[in-house]
């Protein structure tokens, strides 16, 4: 297959994903039927590569992760962090549901390693599935190692609606109050706050640098070079202690804007954002091509029982720890929820969801205050960090 043939055709499906989503109001998120075509179309007549011939190969997918996530991390500021803190438990709070349910009631339907497999895929993402599967294979289990990576890629399909559903709940509540003055907490656009977004379109360390030179090339050179950091300090860590660079690249992404460094926002200022999510997307759709219908047929049954009893211990946690947090149920299980997919899709639902519920703007920056951040930081504690410390803790029990 042409290589300009396989990328028209894969952003083809991705516009049909958000067609139908915009048709629906967000009630189908973009990402689930995206999805389900790629799946169809790996049945069907992809070559199996096809993500890598439209010219989307993991080191270039590796390479966007770290410009994106350090470009979320703009989004954020320390204050927002520190505000989140509600956001963290109701997140472990999930996680935590998932894991007794499962060993609980899971054990009993299931087999132990069944059971064990499919736990830290089930709250995070590949690196996670990647050691299961290895885990599994070294342990004699080959149809477990493919389960790993299947329940991977099949429970965002849960994820996608369930998220969209609770993000609509919550959005209709919360702008309810604002039209009605409800919302006390929540200072809306003044009459200065033009001047201020003028202020921030340009970092302070660099204020005093002519606008002509503060160039796209310049602002993905800043971006690299905080993602770059970021590695380093990964690598640097790793004989004490194993941390992601993808955690640190948020973190490096909210101190570089919070000292000057990098503007908000600055991978959409360089006119790269469009390309960066389309073609992380792409790679995350490349995990479908493992998932064989004959796969498919051999582990349904786990994989639906394993996905529901996970989302029932997910809901009634994340349910008792909002309601001691005064945290609403949708925004807290909307919070779990993001355990089952992560980063970008977090992202998309939450946007396609404000876009679907109003179209004036300070009702969407509302919206987006109030519920990108906390989608934001839940998504990397479930599934960059939680996740692969149970994996590496379960995968002992294989």
């Amino acid at each position: 297959m042409p290589q300009m043939l396989a990328l028209a055709i894969m952003a083809f499906i991705l516009f049909i994903g958000e067609l139908i989503s915009i048709r629906t109001k967000a009630w189908i998120p973009s990402i689930f039927v995206s999805g389900v075509l790629f799946l169809i179309g790996y049945w069907t007549f992809f070559p199996e590569d096809i993500v890598t011939i439209g010219g989307i190969p993991p080191v270039v997918a590796t390479l966007l992760i770290y410009l994106l996530i350090t470009n979320m991390g703009t989004l954020l500021s320390l204050d927002e962090l520190k505000k989140q803190w509600r956001t963290i438990l109701i997140a472990l709070s999930g996680i935590l549901g998932i894991v007794v349910f499962l060993l609980a009631i899971g054990t009993l339907l299931f087999d132990f390693q069944t059971v064990i497999v499919a736990i830290p895929p089930l709250v995070g993402g590949l690196v996670s599935a990647l050691i299961m599967s290895e885990g599994a294979t070294a342990a004699g289990l080959p149809t477990l190692a493919v389960f790993a990576i299947v329940i991977y890629v099949i429970q965002g399909f849960a994820g996608y609606p369930l998220t969209s559903v609770m993000l609509k709940r919550e959005g209709r509540n919360l702008l309810q109050k604002y039209r009605n003055n409800e919302l006390t907490d929540y200072a809306p656009l003044a009459a200065g706050t033009a001047e201020e977004k003028v202020q921030d379109e340009k970092p302070k360390l660099f204020a005093a640098l002519p606008e002509k030179y503060n160039t796209d090339f310049f602002k993905f050179f800043r971006l690299a070079l905080v993602g770059y950091a970021a590695y380093l300090v990964s690598t640097l860590a790793a004989p004490i202690v194993e941390i992601s660079p993808y955690v640190l690249c948020l973190l490096f992404g909210v101190l570089a804007r919070s000292i000057g460094f990098l503007e908000r926002h600055p991978l959409q200022k360089a006119n790269g954002f469009g390309f960066a999510i389309m073609a992380l997307l792409l790679f995350i759709f490349d995990g479908l091509k493992t998932a064989t219908p004959q796969m498919m047929l051999e582990i349904l049954y786990p994989l639906i029982g394993c996905i529901i009893i996970g989302l029932v211990g997910m809901y009634i946690f994340s349910f008792i720890i909002g309601k001691i947090l005064k945290v609403s149920k949708e925004m807290a299980f909307a919070c779990s929820l993001t355990a089952l997919y992560g980063f970008p899709a977090d992202y998309i639902i939450t946007v396609e969801v404000i876009n679907a519920l109003t179209q004036d703007e300070k009702e969407r920056e509302m919206l987006t205050s109030r519920m990108l951040p906390p989608m934001l930081v839940a998504g990397f504690i479930t599934v960059t960090i939680v996740s692969v410390i149970l994996a590496g803790i379960f995968v002992g029990f294989l």
